[in-house]
């Protein structure tokens, strides 16, 4: 036997293994199939061609040609997938099966240019534009943070503008780097003015660490945004910021971006930004499941930098952190 009949043949028994249920294609059932075993999807779910229609799609987008300091995010789809393989099916915090009342399917990468950013926020758009037309919500692997003007430039092209709630240790307001307008500290100041957010309803958590001037916290003020710094996670806890970010929110479609230097570099040290004294995982898990009931359209998890990243420690924080958002989306079609 060939070796490609013979990896044919193993993809086959895969397939047998995956769960069915309600009309959706699920995980392959890792009763019968190790998880180090088979393709590498994220959680083991059916890839884009394998199904006839879905609800939400993971798509990687390997793109880091906007980082300032530490770059390496365009290999972060890949070990997020990677990292989860120890997903499973019912989430028992939420009691949600995520996989069974929606159709989950990994979208593989938009592949876009490494050395043009501008030809590359044109590529992403048009890939993710094209992924939430044919489907309900997508969640993009990235990546670095410039990712996310071409994702809600999508989000507005299909729903119109949204709230956004962005967990980052940085603002990601500011108007340029060495004179390059669109970079991974830029994207919220972009999407503000090209009227992709509704201003006064979206808000930064965990923000933190030190800035290049007291005019970046007015700025950012100034163009409608809250921030809620990391210390009133010890002065209020997450119960307390929780409320304050819904009420923001309000009743206004949400577009939800996870920078994972959000979490304290004890918990995601794999990042390009690190920044001392962040949110600890359980505090991050805590308010997106807290997230229950808001019309989440789409979301992004970013900044994974495989090469700093020992033990895949912040890998298997953006797969879990994916994994959270996913459920939210599913709770919000349930009803």
């Amino acid at each position: 036997m060939s070796e490609s009949t013979s990896i044919e043949s193993d993809n086959r028994r895969i397939a047998q293994h995956v769960h069915y249920s309600q009309g959706t294609i699920g995980q392959v059932d890792a009763q019968q199939v190790p998880r180090y075993a088979g393709l590498t999807t994220f959680g083991r779910l059916p890839r884009l061609e394998d199904v006839q229609r879905y609800d939400t799609a993971v798509v990687g987008v390997p793109f880091d040609a906007g980082v300032t300091y530490r770059s390496g995010a365009r290999f972060g789809p890949s070990a997020i997938r990677e990292a989860s393989r120890l997903l499973k099916p019912y989430n028992p915090d939420m009691g949600v099966m995520p996989f069974q009342t929606q159709q989950v399917v990994d979208a593989g990468d938009v592949a876009c240019s490494p050395f043009d950013i501008h030809v590359a926020i044109d590529q992403i758009h048009d890939g993710l534009r094209a992924l939430l037309a044919s489907g309900r919500h997508f969640v993009a692997l990235g990546g670095d943070h410039t990712i996310a003007l071409p994702a809600l430039q999508a989000v507005d092209d299909v729903t119109g503008p949204v709230a956004l709630l962005h967990f980052d240790a940085h603002l990601d307001t500011w108007n340029t780097y060495f004179g390059a307008p669109d970079t991974h500290g830029s994207p919220f100041r972009r999407a503000m003015e090209q009227g992709l957010l509704v201003k006064e309803h979206s808000a930064h958590v965990g923000i933190r660490g030190s800035l290049y001037d007291p005019q970046d916290l007015r700025d950012d003020s100034e163009m409608g945004f809250t921030a809620v710094h990391c210390t009133e996670f010890d002065r209020i806890g997450t119960d307390g910021v929780l409320a304050r970010v819904r009420e923001r929110i309000g009743d206004h479609p949400v577009y939800v971006s996870v920078d994972v230097d959000v979490l304290d570099p004890g918990f995601a040290p794999g990042t390009g930004t690190p920044e001392f004294g962040g949110m600890s995982s359980r505090e991050l898990q805590t308010m997106l499941r807290g997230l229950r009931g808001l019309n989440v359209v789409a979301a992004d998890v970013v900044e994974v930098s495989p090469p700093y990243d020992h033990a895949a420690v912040t890998a298997v924080a953006a797969a879990n952190i994916a994994y959270e958002l996913i459920t939210v989306m599913a709770a919000k079609d349930m009803e």
